[in-house]
């Protein structure tokens, strides 16, 4: 009896050992914003990450907070965010120049003050109009996301100055990825000091997109530096697509692919795998070596990669 008792003892503590030693393994983070940087420094990762084109559009009107908030909910790890500038130099949220399609108002936004666009309700993608809400100022973006989520600032690379003047006072820097197809020396100069995470736009199957890829080629070959990402954009799979993406995972940098639209996936987009076969489309996105995806259908998305495994 005392023996057998002895064993289980002896059975119980090498199983609690075995626990603690696994998890003292694991890496330990203050918060999701800091999981999601670290995935994005580790090019050895398998976790995928999820970025989220506009927010919850489909839900929410795109560019606001509730946009926002839902897919903070969904556990995504970007969210995907357009900046305008208004005639009293605010930095507002909205993909296209004028207010007219997602606002009840209308006019070009950097011809309108803050406190006139502020009196418009924002619509939905579907034209609905929800009473109570207003267009976003980035700086209330910001405090939203602070710690919860990484945010890529698109269309904000013009207003550099005044997104790294904001960010920093909010002592979030590092917790910005901004996009672009600058030339490399160029964003050097441009954010030199910075904590900001940059990615170039790589259309490989246009001469612009090609000849910065080269550029970018040249710089790793040269000096063994390289990008933490690459978004790679191609309106068809073919041989030279593939290649391009396989060269960005060898120099030991993320590949980010867009399944919003079929233009910038070769076919293989968010719809395809929903009305289809997700095994079949988002598999062939993977098997690129993509470890972060920007989605319009981020919940879906999400939901299949925890199912192959890709979100521990």
């Amino acid at each position: 009896m005392k023996k057998s008792f002895l064993l289980t003892l002896l059975t119980v503590a090498a199983m609690l050992t075995a626990v603690i030693g696994a998890d003292a393994k694991k890496p330990h983070y203050a918060n999701h914003a800091e999981k999601v940087m670290a995935e994005i420094h580790n090019p050895n990762s398998k976790y995928v990450i999820v970025a989220c084109h506009r927010g919850d559009w489909r839900n929410y009107p795109e560019n606001s907070i509730g946009a926002i908030e839902s897919v903070i909910r969904m556990g995504a790890d970007i969210v995907e965010i357009d900046l305008k500038l208004t005639k009293d130099s605010v930095l507002v949220l909205s993909h296209d120049k004028t207010c007219n399609r997602m606002t009840t108002g209308k006019g070009d936004i950097s011809t309108m003050t803050y406190d006139s666009l502020a009196t418009f309700n924002l619509r939905t993608a579907h034209n609905v109009r929800i009473p109570g809400t207003r267009i976003v100022t980035l700086r209330e973006a910001l405090e939203v996301c602070k710690d919860r989520i990484v945010i890529n600032v698109d269309q904000g690379y013009k207003y550099y100055d005044l997104v790294v003047a904001l960010t920093d006072e909010l002592g979030m820097s590092d917790q910005i990825l901004i996009k672009g197809n600058k030339p490399r020396k160029t964003v050097a100069k441009d954010m030199a000091g910075s904590k900001m995470m940059y990615m170039p736009i790589i259309n490989c199957l246009q001469p612009g997109g090609k000849k910065l890829f080269k550029e970018y080629e040249g710089w790793y070959a040269e000096t063994g530096e390289k990008p933490l990402a690459y978004e790679v954009c191609f309106d068809r799979l073919n041989d030279e697509a593939v290649d391009c993406c396989k060269k960005v995972v060898a120099q030991g940098s993320k590949l980010w692919v867009n399944t919003l639209w079929a233009s910038l996936c070769g076919g293989y987009d968010d719809d395809a795998a929903y009305n289809g076969d997700p095994d079949e489309i988002y598999g062939k996105i993977l098997s690129l070596g993509t470890s972060m995806i920007q989605t319009d259908r981020p919940e879906f998305l999400i939901n299949w990669l925890k199912k192959q495994g890709r979100r521990k």
